[in-house]
C-alpha cells in the first residue's frame, strides 16, 4: 500500500509539473504554478520561510518522501530505472559522504557568492526544467502543430501552430548532457546521483535520519534473503547487519514491497528486539549525522541570510534574418528589479522561458550568468499587458508584477543607430517604431530641420521609454535594427 500511494501521488507531481514546462498556451500554470513553488532550493531562494518549515517537517515525520515524491528529477530517475527489466539488480554500498557533503558545500558556497552558473547546473529542479524545456517541449510543440493542421483541414480552431525554434544551442547541449549522464546513472544504478550529487537531498538527508516514520527491520522474520538490498535504488539496505541508511533512503517502498516473509515495515518505532541490536557503529554514525546535520543548517541559514540582504514585409523576396544586437547590459524580465537581483536568485530551470507567449525569452550563454532568462526582440517584444514570466517564477528572481507596474517599469531605454535605418539608407518613409511605441517614447523628426526634403528619423524620450523592444522588433532593417534596447543594471520607474 505504501508504494502504490507513493507511486500515484509521484505521478500526479511530475505529470503536473512536466506539463507546467511544456505548456505554451498560459492555461497550465493557473492550475499547476503552485507545484514550482513547493520545491526545495526555489523556495530558499524565494525566502518562502512557510514552504521550507513545510518541507522540512514533512522530512522530519515520513523520511525523503520529498526525493520521491515531489522532486520531479528524482521521479524521473524512478521512471528510468524501471526500463532496466533486469531483476535484482542493486546492492548495498557505502554512503560517499565526502562527495555529497563536498557539492552541499560547493552549492551553498556558490548561492551566496552570486555564482549562478555553478547553483543552475547542481539545482536538481532546474536540471529536470531545462529536460523539459529543450528536449520535451519541441516535441509537444511539433505534435501541437500536426493536430493544428488535420483541425484546419477540418475548419477547427481547436489548435493554433506555434514556432519550434532553438532558444539557445548551449542550454540544449547542456540539457542533453544532463539527461544522458543522470539517465546513465538511474538505468544502471538506480539513485546515485541523488545520494551523491544532489545538494538538496544531502541536506534533507540530515533530517531523515531523525523521521518519526522510518523502514525498520524484524530479525526474527528476516531470513537474509537479500531481496530488500537488491531492490533497494538507494543502495541504503544492508541485509546482513538489518540496517538501514535512513540519511539515503527515499522511502519508495520497494524493499517492503519485495519482502516474502514481512520482515520490513515503515513504522514509528523499532520492535524491542531490533533496539537491543543497534551497534556501536550505528551510535557512531547517529553522532555524525548530528554533527552534519548543524554544519548544513549553518550554511543553508547563511545562505538565506546572504539573500536576504542582496536584495515581414509581403511579397515573394526572401526576407533576411534579423540578428541580435550587441548589447552592453543584457535585459533582464520587468519585476526582476536588476541585474544583480536576477543573478542571486535565478537558478535557470527555463520555467520562464518555455512560458513566454512572445518568444522574448531565451537563455544567456554568458559564464557568468549561464542559463538564466535574458531578453531579445527579434522574434517579438515584450508586450505591456503580459505578466506571465513574473507568474511562474518560483525563486523571486522575477517578482510578481501587475500589468498597471509593469506598463511603468523600465528594463532599458532605446537606441538609435541611424546608419542602419531604412530612411535614410534607402529614402523611403517608415515610421514603425514611432507608431507602435506603446508608450510614445518615440517622435519621428527630420534628420536635417533646416531642409524640407530630408527624411524623418525617431527621436528617443528616454525618460518614457520602457525598453519593451516593440520598435527593436518592428524595425524593418536587416540584419541588425536601426533601434535597439539597451538594458539597465537596475530597473527604473517612469
Amino acid at each position: 500500500m505504501l508504494r502504490k500511494i507513493r507511486i500515484i501521488l509521484a505521478g500526479l507531481f511530475f505529470i503536473g509539473i512536466t506539463l507546467l514546462f511544456l505548456d505554451f498556451t498560459g492555461t497550465i500554470h493557473h492550475w499547476f504554478s503552485w507545484m514550482a513553488k513547493i520545491q526545495f532550493l526555489p523556495a530558499v531562494l524565494a525566502l518562502n520561510f512557510v514552504v521550507i518549515a513545510g518541507l522540512l517537517l514533512l522530512t522530519l515525520i515520513f523520511g525523503r518522501i520529498y526525493c520521491s515524491v515531489i522532486c520531479p528529477l528524482g521521479i524521473m530517475q524512478d521512471v528510468i530505472a524501471r526500463l532496466n527489466r533486469k531483476k535484482n539488480k542493486y546492492s548495498y554500498s557505502a554512503a560517499k559522504s565526502w562527495l555529497r557533503y563536498a557539492m552541499l558545500v560547493v552549492m551553498v558556497a556558490s548561492i551566496i557568492a552570486g555564482l549562478a552558473s555553478v547553483v543552475a547546473l547542481l539545482a536538481p529542479y532546474s536540471s529536470f526544467g531545462r529536460i523539459a524545456t529543450f528536449l520535451l517541449q519541441p516535441l509537444w510543440q511539433l505534435g501541437n502543430n500536426v493536430l493544428a493542421t488535420i483541425a484546419e483541414h477540418l475548419d477547427s480552431y481547436a489548435f493554433y501552430t506555434t514556432d519550434v525554434w532553438m532558444k539557445s544551442l548551449t542550454t540544449f547541449l547542456i540539457a542533453l548532457a544532463t539527461l544522458l549522464i543522470i539517465g546513465f546513472l538511474a538505468f544502471r544504478h538506480g539513485r546515485t546521483y541523488c545520494n551523491t550529487i544532489c545538494p538538496v537531498g544531502t541536506f534533507l538527508s540530515f533530517f531523515a535520519r531523525f523521521s518519526l516514520f522510518k523502514i525498520h527491520f524484524d530479525e526474527g522474520k528476516c531470513k537474509n534473503c537479500s531481496l530488500c538490498s537488491k531492490n533497494c535504488k538507494a543502495a541504503c539496505i544492508d541485509f546482513k547487519t538489518h540496517s538501514v541508511d535512513y540519511s539515503r533512503c527515499v522511502v519508495c517502498g520497494n524493499c517492503i514491497d519485495k519482502c516474502k516473509f514481512g520482515a520490513l515495515a515503515y513504522t514509528i518505532k523499532k520492535t524491542k528486539k531490533t533496539a537491543e541490536a543497534t551497534t556501536k557503529e550505528e551510535a557512531t554514525a547517529v553522532d555524525e549525522g548530528k554533527r552534519s546535520f548543524l554544519l548544513a543548517t549553518a550554511l543553508m541559514t547563511t545562505a538565506a541570510m546572504a539573500q536576504e540582504k542582496k536584495k515581414v514585409d509581403g511579397g515573394l523576396a526572401v526576407i533576411e534574418e534579423k540578428l541580435a544586437p550587441k548589447r552592453q547590459t543584457p535585459i533582464t524580465p520587468p519585476g526582476s528589479l536588476s541585474a544583480k537581483n536576477m543573478q542571486k536568485h535565478c537558478t535557470a530551470c527555463q520555467l520562464c522561458v518555455s512560458e513566454c507567449p512572445n518568444g522574448v525569452l531565451r537563455p544567456s550563454s554568458d559564464l557568468t550568468k549561464l542559463m538564466q532568462p535574458m531578453m531579445s526582440y527579434e522574434r517579438g517584444y515584450c508586450r505591456p499587458e503580459c505578466t506571465r514570466c513574473s507568474e511562474v517564477c518560483p525563486t523571486g528572481a522575477i517578482k510578481p508584477i501587475s500589468v498597471e507596474d509593469k506598463s511603468s517599469v523600465q528594463v532599458g531605454h532605446a537606441v538609435f543607430i541611424q546608419k542602419n535605418c531604412v530612411a535614410v539608407t534607402d529614402g523611403v518613409e517608415c515610421g514603425n517604431c514611432s507608431r507602435h511605441c506603446p508608450v510614445g517614447a518615440i517622435e519621428m523628426v527630420q534628420l536635417d530641420e533646416n531642409d524640407e526634403e530630408s527624411p524623418f528619423i525617431p527621436a528617443v524620450n528616454e525618460s518614457r521609454c520602457i525598453g519593451c523592444g516593440a520598435c527593436e522588433h518592428l524595425c524593418p532593417a536587416r540584419p541588425y535594427p536601426a533601434i535597439f534596447v539597451e538594458g539597465h543594471e537596475v530597473h527604473k520607474t517612469v
